[in-house]
């Protein structure tokens, strides 16, 4: 990320050990993203907040952190390969076999080893107490996206979801708090956001959203890293208006979303979200700001 700028020029393939290799984007989409002054300073702040270590699996500085483990495992450390053996019903050789020699198992026991890692987040070659350099994609989707997007956690065969108890660390909203006693210790909960959605659903709102704002579909191609082979895409280039007009209506979006966040409330527990509404509420009700309207009818001066 550089200025108001995105360079991407790599994707992280996940490998069933935990591992990430980089590879070239997908169909090499090489391309250069506009970003929002608002999306900029949000990551900015936050890698100056957590000054993020490498990842051993390449070297590269993950921007967020995986689950810590000795928050969740407490004075036992992190999960070992007996704990995945326990959870798939297998020995600890077989799973090391999974991991090492997976032509020696049957495929229903490498999934079952493979969904035992996931859930326990279990990182192959580092110690219990060390934390993840970076999150796994399916320990994301159960312990993050999921219960950020439905206000619980999935549902299971021997009861359904429980309300998700987090902590509004300023390291990192919405930090999960498990254990015995987790409704006592936590600050607040997550409501949902949109029941049913998924963490690919995200890509199609963004490209809905700059439908409705008009944006040309050279850009939104170029955004989307989509290819047009068609002759008349020959004809047409992105020019610097059409970059300026989508990065306005990209901040437009930005500010509505939290003009009706301070129609709800005007703080939160949450430290970033915190400061946002803040410095919004000032922008808005501030003497020398032009008059306009707020979500609830006020009008900010």
């Amino acid at each position: 990320m550089r200025d108001e700028t995105i360079r991407v020029e790599q994707q992280l393939v996940e490998l069933d050990s935990g591992e990430f290799l980089l590879c070239p984007p997908k169909d090499d989409s090489y391309r250069t993203l506009d970003s929002p002054k608002f999306l900029t300073s949000l990551v900015r702040d936050h890698v100056v907040r957590t000054s993020p270590t490498p990842c051993p699996c390449h070297g590269k500085a993950f921007v967020y952190r995986g689950f810590g483990t000795k928050r969740r495992w407490g004075r036992g450390g992190g999960p070992t390969l007996k704990d995945v053996a326990k959870l798939a019903a297998v020995s600890t050789g077989t799973v090391s076999n999974v991991l090492n020699h997976p032509e020696v198992v049957t495929a229903e026991t490498h999934l079952r080893v493979i969904e035992g890692i996931a859930e326990l987040g279990y990182i192959r070659g580092k110690t219990p107490e060390e934390t993840a350099a970076h999150w796994r994609r399916s320990a994301f989707g159960s312990r993050i996206f999921y219960p950020a997007a439905h206000g619980k956690y999935r549902d299971t065969e021997e009861r359904p979801g429980d309300p998700v108890p987090i902590q509004a660390d300023p390291w990192m909203p919405g930090t999960l708090v498990q254990g015995r006693g987790s409704a006592a210790r936590a600050t607040c909960c997550w409501l949902p956001i949109a029941a049913g959605l998924v963490d690919h659903g995200l890509r199609h709102s963004h490209r809905m959203r700059m439908e409705e704002m008009g944006t040309p579909k050279v850009l939104l191609d170029e955004r989307m890293g989509h290819i047009d082979g068609s002759v008349s895409a020959r004809y047409c280039h992105v020019s610097d208006e059409m970059r300026m007009r989508l990065v306005e209506g990209l901040t437009r979006n930005w500010e509505a979303s939290l003009d009706a966040r301070l129609a709800l409330s005007p703080r939160s527990s949450v430290a970033v979200l915190d400061a946002l509404l803040v410095a919004r509420a000032a922008q808005l009700f501030s003497p020398t700001s032009p008059k306009r309207s707020v979500p609830d009818g006020r009008t900010g001066l």
